[in-house]
C-alpha cells in the first residue's frame, strides 16, 4: 500500500484532480506551454528606494544537533550595493538566508538591518521591513495566476495598490501580458521571472536572491544580470547566492566565500576570486582563470 501511494505521489503531484484537470486543459488544446514573449526591460518603471538599507551579520551560529551549518560568520551588505555569497554547496549560504529572513532561530550572533536587530522576529515582520526574497528551488502557487503570485509579495501593505504594484513588478522583469497565465505553463525561466516580480512587489530594501540563474540558458542569464543591475540602480541592497562565477564576477560589488559552514574570504571580486583558499576549496584553477 505505501508504495502505491508513492507511485501515485510521483505520477500525480498536483492530485487527481489535478490531474484530471490537466487532462480536460489539453483535450481543450489549452495546455501547451505558454511562451510568452520577454518584453522589452525598461518599458515600466518602478519607484527607487528613498533610503537604502544595509545589512550586518556579527558573529552568527546555527548548529542542526552536531551539524554546524553556520559558525561564527560575519560581514556586512553595504546598502545599495550587490553582494555575492558564494561557496560549495552545503557551506551554508542557504542557511544564512534562512536565518536573516526569521524562517531560523540563531544559537549566537546578530543580525542587523538598517542598524537595527532582526533576529528575532518573526518572517512576516521581516517581510514588513522591506526584505524580499527568491528561492533557489521555485515558490509559486500553481492555484493562482502569475498576476495573483505576484500580488501576494505586497502583502505587508495589506490590500492597497496590491495590482497596481504587481502589474509594474511583472512589467519592470519584462512578463507585461502574463498576468492571466498559470505559472505551471510558463517555460522555467519566465517562471523565475515570476518569483523576481513577486520580491519586488514587497517594495524591498533588501533583496535575497537564492541561486536566480540555477537552470537557465545562456540567454536567459544574461538578460537576469541586467535586470539584476536595473533592480540595485532602484537602490535596492542585493544579497545573491550563486554558482555561475561569470555572473557573480561581472556584478558583485563585494563577495563573501563560505566552506564548511564557515567564512573563509571576503573583498571585493578579483580578490576573492585569486584568494588560494577559495580556489582550493570551491573554485579551481580551471574555473577561476574562465571567471576572469
Amino acid at each position: 500500500m505505501g508504495a502505491l501511494t508513492v507511485l501515485v505521489l510521483i505520477a500525480f503531484p498536483r492530485g487527481i484532480a489535478g490531474f484530471i484537470s490537466r487532462l480536460y486543459d489539453r483535450l481543450l488544446g489549452k495546455d501547451a506551454r505558454q511562451r510568452v514573449s520577454v518584453t522589452e526591460p525598461g518599458l515600466i518603471a518602478l519607484p527607487a528606494i528613498a533610503e537604502p538599507a544595509g545589512l550586518e551579520l556579527y558573529e552568527v551560529s546555527r548548529s542542526f544537533g552536531s551539524l554546524r551549518a553556520a559558525s561564527r560568520v560575519g560581514f556586512q551588505v553595504p546598502a545599495a550595493s550587490i553582494t555575492a555569497l558564494i561557496g560549495p554547496n552545503g557551506a551554508g549560504k542557504t542557511t544564512l538566508f534562512n536565518l536573516i529572513s526569521g524562517h531560523l532561530r540563531l544559537d549566537e550572533g546578530r543580525v542587523s538591518f538598517d542598524d537595527r536587530d532582526i533576529q528575532a522576529l518573526q518572517p512576516r515582520d521581516v517581510a514588513r521591513l522591506g526584505i524580499g526574497r527568491t528561492f533557489q528551488n521555485l515558490q509559486l502557487f500553481d492555484n493562482m495566476t502569475v498576476l495573483q503570485n505576484v500580488m501576494c509579495g505586497h502583502h505587508r501593505f495589506g490590500g492597497t495598490g496590491a495590482e497596481r504594484a504587481a502589474r509594474d513588478a511583472l512589467g519592470f522583469v519584462g512578463l507585461q501580458g502574463a498576468e492571466d497565465y498559470d505559472p505551471g505553463s510558463l517555460p522555467f525561466g519566465h517562471q523565475r521571472l515570476v518569483e523576481i516580480a513577486r520580491a519586488l512587489a514587497l517594495c524591498p530594501r533588501l533583496l535575497l536572491m537564492d541561486e536566480p540563474a540555477s537552470g537557465l540558458n545562456d540567454a536567459e542569464t544574461e538578460r537576469l544580470s541586467e535586470l539584476i543591475v536595473r533592480i540595485a540602480a532602484l537602490g535596492v541592497t542585493v544579497l545573491l547566492v550563486e554558482h555561475d562565477m561569470r555572473l557573480v564576477m561581472g556584478l558583485a560589488d563585494h563577495v563573501v566565500a563560505m566552506d564548511h559552514s564557515e567564512k573563509i574570504a571576503e573583498g571585493a571580486p578579483d580578490l576573492v576570486r585569486s584568494d588560494p583558499g577559495v580556489i582550493a576549496a570551491y573554485l579551481g584553477q580551471e574555473v577561476a582563470a574562465r571567471a576572469a
